[in-house]
């Protein structure tokens, strides 16, 4: 049997958010998780999944702190890295990058969450709006930044939405990209697939599955409590638990980074051919399936 081709690292990717580099330096162990998504696609909601089922059920975990960002520039590598490789639990560590600028361990396993672009853009746009300045001093300010400062954003979100499309991602990072670094690997054994629609749709199900495929033994009788710890309306009201710094980074608190766990949130605001702009691009940028599964959460032929 051929061996399997795993993804190698091809790049560095740097800016205001990310440092890449620090990845080259991380020390993988044989049962690490790595959860990823572009961003606001559901990584908050999946780590707090992945620890209750590992270590749960618990109201008191904190699951930001055990479940860093590894790739985020704040705080350098030199503090972050040691701090990760002190952790004696099993690692969920979280990435928002595309698969060619990490490096691909056959060690551990990967979660991967999508999103449809629209309500991505729509999450993000409330995480932007209400962060306050000691944000953008940790992004903008923080010695380190490669490339030019994140902007305050448009107060306009249809505007920000175009702008988004027009510059890729903009004020953050390139979208189609991750997508498509993603779903080229779907395929391979230590990788799953999950929709933030599907895991909206079937929450019990989503869990059991994830559960199975990281070999998270859950005693039957603890199903319940998880599943409750795991709610959107939990989590939003115990939010300063999971989310970074407690919710200093924005004025109205942690409640603000969880904010409405809803798609579709755009229909009333993007105009028809907004709409078709967006699809037409989604399929031109990731081709048929792949378009097909970011805005639906169908996989089709290559559903787990």
């Amino acid at each position: 049997m051929a061996a399997l081709a795993y993804p190698k690292k091809t790049r560095e990717f740097q800016n205001h958010h990310f440092d890449s580099t620090i990845w080259n330096d991380f020390k993988f162990r044989e049962d690490d998780i790595i959860i990823s998504t572009y961003a606001k696609s559901g990584t908050t909601w999946t780590q707090q999944m992945i620890a209750q089922m590992m270590f749960g059920p618990d109201t008191e975990l904190a699951v930001a702190e055990m479940s860093p960002w590894l790739d985020l520039r704040v705080p350098p590598k030199e503090v972050k890295l040691p701090m990760v490789e002190a952790q004696t639990h099993r690692r969920f560590i979280k990435t928002h990058l595309p698969v060619d600028a990490l490096v691909f361990s056959p060690k551990a396993k990967y979660i991967y969450i999508g999103r449809d672009g629209r309500d991505v853009v729509w999450s993000v746009y409330n995480h932007h709006v209400n962060a306050n300045a000691l944000w953008y001093q940790a992004l903008n300010d923080t010695p380190g930044r490669v490339g030019p400062p994140i902007e305050k954003p448009t107060a306009d979100i249809h505007q920000y939405f175009l702008d988004w499309m027009e510059r890729d991602g903009h004020p953050f990072w390139p979208f189609w990209d991750n997508i498509r670094s993603w779903w080229a690997i779907r395929d391979l054994p230590n990788v799953m697939f999950v929709h933030f629609a599907e895991m909206k749709r079937d929450l019990p199900g989503t869990m059991r599955a994830m559960a199975k495929f990281l070999d998270i033994p859950v005693a039957p009788g603890n199903w319940p409590r998880i599943l409750e710890y795991c709610s959107f309306d939990w989590m939003k009201a115990n939010a300063t638990k999971s989310v970074p710094l407690g919710g200093a980074f924005w004025d109205a608190g942690a409640q603000v980074f969880i904010n409405k766990g809803v798609n579709g949130r755009w229909h009333d605001t993007l105009t028809p051919g907004d709409v078709a702009a967006y699809e037409e691009r989604a399929r031109a940028e990731l081709g048929e399936d792949c378009a097909e599964w970011l805005a639906t959460g169908k996989l089709g032929t290559h559903e787990r």
